[in-house]
């Protein structure tokens, strides 16, 4: 139980970094205007049905998202479970994908096509709430270079869950960390772009802490440390909460 809870705060903390990343932060004016059919000005309107209007589409287009990452991370679980005999092998070798992962976003490896991208563009949104969802669809199929390897950490840590269920919720908490700043994006948008502004120079650094976390991740993982170090975080959970756990 401690080893899932911990994957779960892997899993959101990959979340708001895939958020922060380069290839997501700067494009969230452009993803919310698009979706809500509004302009800048008219989703800083603090009128009610404005609100109203960018939270709908808000949260149809994250929808549209986490339906594709929890379809994948049901995949990666059924996947892992086939090969459910060869547990060990399998984390080694999520183990040494995740350090490969990792060591693309330290910009210390090249991995070939990875600086391409994948991702399904739409030149016009289709018209109504379904539209809305599409987009986030397109938006979950998109390999780019920032997210891919932080999402592919994360579908591999699923491969190695005992059941379907926790993968698919491991996506699911994968997308709520990259779901709640949008959605607090979008309905404070004039907040958002006047910290955008001062934080730009940062952002070549969530792509390091990143790779970073990968890097140790698949470190634990290959060495079989990762359930030790659950076990140990366990000794210093107070009683009360590991009960809800």
């Amino acid at each position: 139980m401690e080893s899932q809870s911990l994957g779960l705060f892997v899993a959101f903390s990959a979340g708001l970094l895939s958020f922060l990343s380069p290839c997501v932060l700067p494009l969230v004016p452009s993803y919310a205007t698009f979706i809500t059919g509004m302009s800048l000005d008219e989703l800083a309107d603090h009128e009610v049905r404005a609100r109203r209007t960018a939270l709908v589409h808000g949260l149809l287009f994250v929808a549209g998202f986490t339906a594709v990452f929890m379809m994948l991370g049901a995949s990666a679980t059924f996947l892992g479970g086939m090969m459910r005999y060869a547990t060990t092998w399998l984390e080694r070798i999520g183990g040494v994908m995740l350090i490969l992962f990792g060591a693309y976003l330290l910009g210390i490896l090249r991995l070939p096509g990875a600086g391409r991208e994948w991702r399904m563009h739409l030149a016009d949104k289709p018209a109504g709430y379904l539209g809305t969802v599409l987009v986030g669809v397109t938006f979950g199929a998109g390999w780019t270079p920032c997210i891919g390897p932080v999402l592919g950490g994360i579908l591999t840590l699923a491969a190695t869950r005992s059941s379907m269920g926790e993968g698919m919720g491991l996506l699911a908490v994968y997308s709520a960390g990259l779901a709640i700043p949008f959605l607090l994006s979008t309905l404070l948008i004039q907040r958002f772009l006047s910290a955008f502004r001062r934080m730009r120079g940062w952002l070549p650094w969530i792509n390091r802490i990143s790779g970073a976390m990968l890097l140790v991740l698949g470190v634990l993982m290959l060495t079989g440390q990762f359930t030790l170090l659950t076990t140990q975080l366990a000794r210093w959970t107070p009683e009360w909460l590991s009960t809800r756990l």
